[in-house]
């Protein structure tokens, strides 16, 4: 408890047998132990990770040629109110009408819970956002929308999902974790690593409501 409001952690727990992306072998995060036990040294781990690992948020760059990189996000815009949305009903791609039919308000971020938050394996059919509920987003001046999919989007040729919100201004954030959420609005905290010049970066997320 906070000040007598709940914490939510809605942040996905690192380790070597997580789920990745596609499953691929090459986004599984390595954590290596470095102690040498023989001269009674500390124990240290070094941490191999992919920028895209877990939950994280992406910066233009990443589908956008010249696009800002992720230490250019002003901190003021991960610190917001935030809507968590019930999809759970949904399956394949979250549509402009599927959000129409939600009493959706003013708050700054968007967060989407479907399916994909009751599992710890990735799911090939996981539920994504299509290119035309992107638009809805957009059009509702939303800034900034987070899915509890390692992808918001999925199958779409020439990312029209990613690459609409990116070029309105709308940050995404991947790979929430909403299962014990309940839908509302939230004061929202996000967390990025301070790294420079790449396109993403894994995130601490919280709610507290």
């Amino acid at each position: 408890m906070l000040n007598g409001r709940k914490l939510y952690d809605i942040s996905m727990t690192i380790n070597e047998g997580m789920q990745v992306y596609k499953n691929k072998e090459e986004k599984k995060p390595e954590l290596r132990n470095m102690s040498n036990h023989r001269t009674g040294s500390v124990y240290e781990t070094r941490i191999g990770i992919d920028a895209h690992c877990g939950t994280h948020l992406d910066a233009p760059l990443h589908m956008l040629d010249g696009g800002a990189t992720i230490d250019t996000i002003p901190l003021e815009r991960l610190v917001s109110s935030a809507q968590v949305v019930d999809l759970t009903h949904v399956s394949g791609g979250i549509s402009r009408s599927d959000l129409e039919a939600l009493d959706i308000g003013d708050s700054e971020w968007l967060l989407l819970k479907t399916r994909n938050s009751f599992s710890e394996q990735f799911d090939f059919e996981f539920i994504y956002l299509t290119a035309d509920g992107a638009q809805y987003v957009i059009e509702k001046g939303i800034r900034g929308v987070g899915t509890d999919g390692l992808g918001i989007e999925r199958s779409q040729p020439e990312y029209p999902t990613h690459r609409s919100l990116m070029r309105s201004g709308v940050l995404i954030l991947e790979g929430l974790r909403l299962k014990d959420v309940h839908p509302g609005v939230y004061d929202f905290v996000l967390a990025p690593l301070k790294l420079e010049g790449i396109e993403a970066a894994p995130a601490r997320a919280f709610l507290i409501g």
